[in-house]
């Protein structure tokens, strides 16, 4: 008799590989972040990645990080969470889901995340964690009562392979 694998991923890893392998689309030369949207029966709702707005050039569009203001990123990105909520294929399903994120969201995707009724928010990197948009996210998913947590995957790494 043959038994079953015991090496498969987990569910939490494999959501979280959605994000992190959503993340490689980014076009962002610094941070490439991805987001994935799990629904209450562990199906996966909505993915996204930073990049900037259908239809805005990333040729012509800033990549940079310092600067004025409108000659960085900064107004015109859409983060991962944003694009994952709003590529949802059901809004409805969004309340009490998971977002699965690879870096810790800043103030304007918590607000969202609340407002969709998301429930729950998992992400691997909180790098900027003393910055005041992510106290401030902090404090948002603290007064709405989501639950944030990091996860500490099994694994370090999941290779994959495109041919056979």
């Amino acid at each position: 008799m043959t038994t079953k694998r015991t090496d498969y991923i987990s569910w939490e890893e494999y959501f979280m590989a959605v994000a992190q392998l959503s993340a490689m689309r980014s076009k962002d030369p610094n941070s490439q972040v991805g987001a994935c949207i799990v629904n209450e029966s562990k199906r996966i709702i909505g993915i996204g990645y930073n990049g900037f707005p259908i239809g805005c050039s990333d040729d012509e569009l800033p990549w940079g990080r310092e600067g004025d203001l409108l000659d960085t990123k900064y107004p015109y990105v859409c983060h991962a969470e944003m694009n994952a909520i709003t590529n949802a294929t059901s809004k409805a399903d969004l309340d009490g889901a998971t977002l699965y994120v690879s870096l810790f969201p800043c103030n304007e995707c918590a607000k969202l995340v609340v407002q969709v009724g998301i429930r729950e928010v998992v992400y691997l990197a909180d790098k900027y964690h003393d910055q005041d948009i992510f106290i401030a996210a902090r404090k948002i998913f603290d007064m709405a009562g989501i639950n944030c947590r990091k996860l500490v995957p099994d694994k370090e790494a999941i290779s994959l392979s495109l041919v056979e």
